[in-house]
Parts: C-alpha cells; structure tokens; sequence
C-alpha cells in the first residue's frame, strides 16, 4: 500500500498547533484566571484574621491560667513576655503559658497588651492592628469586640 504525496505534506503540516489555536488557549486561560483568583486572593486576608481571632483566643487562655496561679494578670504593656518568663512579683508563677514564645500576628505586628484595660476595665486589653498595621481603626482585631 502506498502513501500518496499529498497525505506526506498533509501530515508535515498538522504537527504543531496554529497561532489562532495558541491565542485562543491563552484567552481561555486568562478568563478562567480573571474568575479564580479573586476568589482565592480574598480568602488568604480571611485567614489571616481567623488566625489572628485564634493567636488572641490563645492569649486569654494562657492569661487565665496565669491569674488563676498568681491572683492577677500581667501588668504593664510587656505583660505577655510575663506569660513566657517568671516576673518578680508572681510567686506562684507555673508557666512558661505559652509554650512558643510570644508570636506576632499575621500581618507580621507585635500584638498589643494593655493592663488594665481601657476597654476591660476589671482586665486586659489584647489586640491585633490587622492588615493596615494601624491601632485604632475598623480593621483591628481584639478581645472586646469578640464577632460570635
């Protein structure tokens, strides 16, 4: 059985994808990508603040636990490195509370401690300055404002 010429030629001429082909794959690509990634980019800034809701859910724990064995809460602004390393004034103090040191919040900020609180009187302030790194706008993260 013999190939014709023109199958030969045929064949040669098919092997690869045209321009119009390339072009259309790329369009396809980027719509599909225009509609994913949205999508995905808002869920990241979401976990950051799951995270961060976690990181102070974990801090009023380790909190508790340390004013159960010393009757108060750690004083001052640096009140959360005393979760971590023994104060002079808590002799009864069992920690270290927190058993990785002290983290910074997700966006990369110290968290703020403040006791007493300006906001919980009777106790502490803790929060995060969320994504713009700035205290006191609608972005912060804290313990009195707890979303249920």
């Amino acid at each position: 059985m013999m190939v014709s010429a023109n199958f030969c030629r045929e064949k040669k001429r098919r092997q690869g994808f045209t321009l119009i082909e390339m072009l259309l794959v790329l369009v396809i690509l980027g719509t599909l990508a225009a509609i994913v990634i949205p999508k995905f980019a808002g869920r990241s800034e979401q976990a950051r603040i799951t995270a961060a809701e976690s990181q102070i859910a974990n801090f009023e724990t380790a909190l508790d636990a340390f004013e159960v064995d010393n009757g108060f809460y750690p004083k001052g602004s640096d009140g959360l490195y005393q979760l971590v390393e023994q104060p002079n004034d808590a002799k009864n103090w069992k920690g270290p509370y927190l058993r990785h040191g002290i983290p910074n919040d997700p966006w990369g900020n110290a968290y703020v401690y403040e006791c007493p609180g300006a906001n919980n009187t009777s106790g502490y302030d803790i929060f995060s300055m969320g994504p713009d790194g700035r205290g006191g706008t609608d972005d912060d993260i804290n313990n009195w404002n707890v979303k249920k």
